[in-house]
């Protein structure tokens, strides 16, 4: 038999798990505690299982609960999407979930999103940032930002721009190795690399760069210091790590204070493409829409063209 859900019923179960609280919760939504409880015991005998696990300080969710909690939020910001379907100057509300590099968060969204929510106080936006490639349908993501190729048919790509290279190591490092002029200077001069890589199945540290005519080359190079996070990836080159290869906007700041210094000019690797991913869906929330116009133009006037 079909369960018709209560989108009331579900509010005062999430407000619950948000608070781990039945008198808080209760507080909050101006209704009698016993009310409250009686609402998710029958939204709990309603779906047939347990949804939280309640002690006499707190309440916690349980694994059902949380599965619930999660589609229940987007079920909620979805029910407020229809009502303000057709009024395009409604308050946009609900919760948006965004997964974005760890460099491009910290230096060019993070920054800007305080003035974001301001313009929109109905929003809430759960920021992951890291470098890794995540599953944006099973993770629940409403958009990615991505740095590098999309492959995915069931994702759509909306192109930003690009990145320009640049190759770096840090003044203690060419003082005491020498600062080749070519790729093979790398190689005859003993030069270590600085090896970035998402996944520890990729043990071969690689410096590329575009040739004259525009052919992409490569050469293999021996690396002391693997890691998998640009924060460390640019920590270990001002250490002293070794050579590596950035995206220009991510270290401008540190070429201009001398903390990093730009060598092998003419030998840099192909820019990185950037993109704004989202799944393919019939409908795509304005809440959704809205901010990833505004991550966008935020995010393509800081690249290249």
């Amino acid at each position: 038999m079909a369960t018709n859900l209560d989108l009331a019923a579900l509010r005062v179960f999430l407000r619950v798990a948000e608070l781990a609280h039945f008198s808080r919760a209760a507080d909050e939504l101006a209704l009698p505690k016993g009310r409250v409880s009686r609402i998710v015991r029958d939204l709990e005998a309603r779906l047939g299982t347990r949804l939280l696990q309640r002690t006499t300080r707190r309440v916690s969710l349980t694994a059902d609960g949380e599965l619930l909690a999660e589609r229940a939020q987007v079920l909620l910001a979805d029910a407020g999407e229809i009502e303000s379907l057709f009024q395009q100057d409604a308050q946009l509300t609900g919760r948006l979930r965004v997964d974005l590099p760890v460099r491009l968060a910290l230096d060019v969204v993070l920054p800007a999103l305080p003035a974001f929510l301001a313009a929109h106080p109905g929003l809430a936006i759960e920021v992951s940032c890291s470098d890794r490639r995540v599953d944006l349908i099973e993770e629940g993501f409403d958009c990615v930002l991505r740095v590098g190729a999309v492959h995915d048919p069931m994702l759509v790509a909306r192109p930003l721009g690009q990145m320009s290279m640049v190759n770096v190591a840090s003044p203690a490092y060419l003082a005491a190795h020498g600062t080749p002029a070519t790729p093979d200077e790398l190689l005859a001069g003993g030069h270590v690399l600085v090896h970035y890589s998402q996944t520890w199945a990729d043990r071969r540290p690689r410096f590329d760069w575009l040739d004259a005519s525009g052919q992409e080359r490569s050469l293999t190079l021996p690396s002391r210091v693997t890691v998998n996070n640009t924060d460390a990836y640019q920590a270990a080159v001002l250490a002293g790590a070794g050579v590596a290869q950035f995206p220009v906007q991510g270290v401008r700041h540190l070429l201009a204070d001398g903390r990093l210094v730009r060598l092998l000019e003419g030998f840099e690797a192909a820019p990185l493409p950037v993109r704004l991913v989202m799944s393919q869906r019939r409908h795509t929330p304005r809440r959704v829409r809205v901010f990833m116009d505004w991550l966008a133009e935020r995010v393509a006037s800081r690249l290249d063209g």
